[in-house]
């Protein structure tokens, strides 16, 4: 994979996805990853020499399915998504954190992010590929690897819905306080990504901003195989 490249992301309508993300607290990325770039990455699945873990839901009752996550150094293609990505969000990030009354926190590059991270002792990487088959799922949960944690991930579809699998809807649920949750089926083409929060966001009310939690989750496989690969941007323990 260390010849492959993706669109420019700092062409991508910034402006518009963090209009996005404020209103809906999600929002999809267009096609960055051609199929050749996805058929690469799930060739790649089998190569273990690629990963550090392998996980199977089944075993920890996450859902049933499995997933890898890659060891350092990341493939280059994983590498240009995460690096290129954190700095918008990062923006976004600390804009949530100025309207729930917190100081911005999170620096400009990724590099600095991880730096801190790795202070607190969370050196793992946790880029990763994940695999589901027919009645494959995945429990609503948030994916959180130590005290410090970045407070948005990117999933991307790795092949087609319809054609490859059907089922397997991202899903998000939001408690917002004192009511009951809501939720978000997000359907991704091949290649398009899904920016979503990792634990909370601000939600606007009568009294200003206040905080929702968010879990997110796979829906049921019911044909075929479904592949995609999480940007998760913090290390863990």
């Amino acid at each position: 994979m260390s010849d492959q490249r993706i669109p420019s992301l700092v062409n991508l309508n910034w402006s518009e996805l963090h209009q996005t993300l404020d209103e809906q607290g999600y929002a999809k990325l267009p096609c960055l990853l051609n199929s050749d770039v996805c058929e690469s990455l799930m060739e790649g699945y089998e190569d273990e020499s690629l990963y550090r873990k392998t996980i199977d839901m089944t075993r920890y009752r996450f859902g049933i399915g499995e997933y890898k996550y890659y060891q350092t150094p990341l493939p280059d293609l994983l590498q240009q998504l995460r690096d290129g990505l954190y700095p918008e969000l990062a923006k976004a990030a600390n804009r949530w954190l100025e309207r729930l009354n917190r100081s911005p926190e999170y620096p400009d590059t990724l590099a600095a992010f991880l730096d801190q991270c790795h202070q607190a002792g969370q050196t793992r990487p946790t880029p990763l590929i994940l695999k589901y088959e027919v009645g494959g799922y995945n429990c609503l949960h948030q994916d959180l690897y130590g005290d410090i944690f970045f407070p948005f991930q990117v999933v991307f579809a790795l092949n087609q819905r319809g054609e490859d699998y059907t089922g397997g809807e991202s899903l998000l649920i939001e408690q917002r306080p004192r009511a009951q949750s809501r939720g978000h089926v997000i359907m991704l083409n091949q290649g398009e990504g899904l920016i979503f929060p990792t634990q909370q966001r601000p939600v606007s009310g009568t009294r200003g901003y206040y905080r929702v939690t968010l879990r997110h989750g796979v829906g049921t496989i019911t044909s075929g195989t479904r592949y995609s690969m999480g940007i998760i941007f913090h290390d863990a323990k």
